[in-house]
């Protein structure tokens, strides 16, 4: 072009300002001025919204000064794009001085600085500023509840969004999705289902921002059969949009929701229609689906994903290799674990946090120690989850002194106030070691009388060590705390049938039944070709049943001849010692164990998953079956990871 105006300059301009290419139009302002084309103020605009998307303070303070020595009239529109900039930069002094100098405001005006006051977290004063408001448009709406939400005043973000339907406000397409994340993140059904019934009314429920929005909302309320319905009404308006931000998007929602909500088969089997239907699976997919995995104890789906994540060519950053970490270390594949993080050069504090809490269920307490040196001296500040997984470490492996001086520093050096977690460590690593009255103590000086959690772990440590007058102090405490939690009565009847008091164990059973608890039923699973197979106890439910029991009924044979002996004092009842012997025989985690020998070859490792603590005889079982098939079984129960191996626990019999 031969001749080029202000306002050609300026479409170029505009048109990069609008796409992202800040740079670009810096360069661009810059050749405007060398050509002696004087920018009007929608040039200037785009500009300085440039120059706040890069944080570039010192080159949009030199546009500044350039309207001021030139003379340009600065009106609202321009104004605006001044206070914004000022204030998207962090520079609140300059912004409250052009504030303060401006003689015409509008809504615009007053929506940049009440979302200022949100983004510093003063959510009062953006309140108080938005009430005094006389006009207040749909925009100032929608950045108060949000604003409000994002800093955590939900009830707040509710009554707003109450107000606003009372005022008659028009709600756009922003509205109905930030109520729609209120209502997620309040996990209220009822007010999602009445903002669904909106959006329908009002024909916007065919927006794709709107409908993940659904989907979401209808995930994190515990309704998976409605987000799929959303899902599946979304394909047959629409038909698939291949690998589209939207459908990748909606997919990912699901899975996410799935693993939420504890429906993890679900979960897998919709990831793997996804690769079958050859819809990109991006990093949040992959995320959630090992995260999955890391519950479940499913090894070999988690290395497939982790095989699927490398042939799309991405790389293992931080955050992903935290996950794969935790995978691997909970799947009981420390080896890997490790490998993972060796393989990882970013590592920070939550690469680290990840390893220290895998090698912490594995039992390796110097090995924690260590990594957690290791952290000190290269300057990482640890944050309350690695001393949750420090702590851990010192508690299984009695490192009573180790554990005492982290607790200290996370204390006096980090500034860090202990949560219920840190607490329950502490009391489990008094009590471990079998400083009981150190453990009441501790809990005492610290004020942490209403933490359940704490007494239960006492109660746990009681039990360990046979001392049934604390028991029952302490199972006091907890049913006073949680009347309807199985786990006291359960451990206290333990303890009795330990010391074989029958009478009082029937009795604790039956206080237990007249107010209605019930126990969670043991569960083992483990899993075989890719599929999982679950047991309980005396379980005949298995198709291979009659192979699993004959095999087990041998295994025992053999391994009396030995050494191993039942130990009867586990069983739940008072029976005579041979019919003890019968139902020990038939734990779940044992008839899991029995099916993966007669399932794989016998170079292959056992890997067990359990929901419950395992038994003292089941502990036995495992130590002799290794020792007898020269097999290596790892058994994963609610607290830990057992790797026995030739006859030993890496436990060290300290569980």
């Amino acid at each position: 072009m031969r001749q080029r105006d202000v306002r050609t300059w300026t479409i170029l301009v505009s048109y990069f300002a609008r796409v992202g290419s800040d740079g670009v139009v810096l360069e661009l302002f810059k050749d405007m001025q060398n050509k002696g084309v004087v920018p009007n103020q929608f040039t200037l605009s785009s500009v300085l919204k440039c120059c706040s998307s890069l944080s570039e303070l010192r080159i949009g303070k030199g546009v500044h000064g350039w309207i001021l020595r030139n003379g340009i009239t600065l009106d609202v529109v321009l104004e605006n794009s001044l206070l914004d900039f000022y204030v998207k930069c962090k520079d609140l002094g300059s912004a409250k001085c052009l504030f303060e100098l401006m003689e015409e405001r509008n809504s615009v005006t007053w929506n940049i600085l009440i979302g200022t006051h949100l983004n510093t977290g003063d959510v009062d004063k953006a309140v108080d500023m938005f009430r005094k408001l006389r006009i207040k448009d749909v925009t100032s709406w929608n950045i108060i509840i949000d604003g409000a939400m994002r800093n955590r005043f939900k009830r707040i973000a509710l009554e707003l969004l109450y107000e606003m339907v009372k005022h008659g406000t028009f709600l756009n397409e922003v509205t109905f999705s930030i109520a729609l994340v209120l209502a997620a993140s309040l996990l209220d059904l009822e007010l999602g289902k009445q903002i669904h019934a909106a959006v329908f009314r009002m024909g916007i429920h065919v927006d794709d921002f709107i409908r993940n929005s659904l989907i979401d909302m209808y995930c994190k309320c515990g309704r998976m059969e409605l987000s799929l319905k959303v899902l599946k009404k979304m394909d047959m308006d629409f038909g698939r949009k291949e690998n589209s931000i939207v459908e990748i998007i909606s997919w990912s929602s699901i899975i996410s929701g799935f693993i939420r909500n504890g429906q993890f088969e679900d979960a897998f089997k919709t990831f793997t229609s996804m690769v079958r239907k050859e819809i990109e699976v991006d990093r949040s997919i992959i995320t959630s689906i090992i995260s999955g995995c890391a519950n479940c104890g499913v090894l070999e789906l988690g290395q497939q994903v982790h095989a699927l994540f490398h042939k799309t060519g991405h790389k293992v950053d931080a955050h992903l290799g935290s996950s794969l970490i935790d995978m691997y270390a909970k799947c009981g594949n420390l080896d890997d674990a490790q490998m993972i993080f060796k393989q990882t050069s970013d590592r920070n504090v939550v690469l680290w946090t990840s390893m220290i809490s895998g090698c912490a269920i594995h039992g390796q307490g110097r090995e924690v120690v260590q990594q957690f040196e290791s952290i000190i001296s290269e300057g990482i500040k640890p944050n309350e989850v690695t001393f949750i997984g420090v702590l851990t470490a010192c508690s299984h492996a009695g490192l009573i002194e180790e554990g005492c001086r982290y607790f200290r520093l996370m204390k006096e050096v980090y500034g860090f106030k202990p949560e219920v977690e840190h607490f329950t460590c502490m009391v489990d690593l008094y009590g471990r070691v079998g400083l009981l009255d150190e453990a009441k103590k501790f809990i005492h000086e610290n004020g942490i009388h209403q933490m359940s959690a704490v007494w239960r772990s006492l109660l746990s440590s009681c039990r360990l060590h046979k001392d049934i007058e604390m028991a029952e102090w302490v199972c006091e405490k907890l049913l006073h705390l949680e009347p309807l939690d199985a786990g006291p009565y359960i451990l206290l009847s333990n303890i009795c049938t330990t010391k074989q008091r029958w009478e009082e164990a029937a009795e604790v059973r039956s206080l237990m039944q007249s107010r209605g608890v019930k126990k969670n039923p043991g569960q083992s699973w483990i899993e075989i070709k890719n599929q999982v197979h679950a047991f309980v106890v005396g379980d005949r439910s298995h198709p291979r049943k009659d192979e699993i029991y004959a095999y087990l009924d041998k295994l025992i044979k053999r391994l009396r001849e030995i050494g191993y002996l039942s130990d009867t004092k586990n069983v739940m009842q008072d029976v005579e010692e041979e019919q003890g012997e019968m139902v020990l025989a038939f734990h779940s985690e044992k008839l899991a164990a029995a099916y993966g020998i007669i399932s794989t070859s016998s170079q292959k490792r056992i890997r067990i998953m359990k929901n419950l603590r395992i038994c003292n005889d089941c502990h036995n079982f495992m130590k002799y079956t290794s020792q007898l098939l020269g097999r290596e079984i790892i058994v994963r129960d609610i607290r830990r990871f057992h790797h026995f191996k030739h006859g030993y626990c890496s436990c060290g019999e300290f569980w």
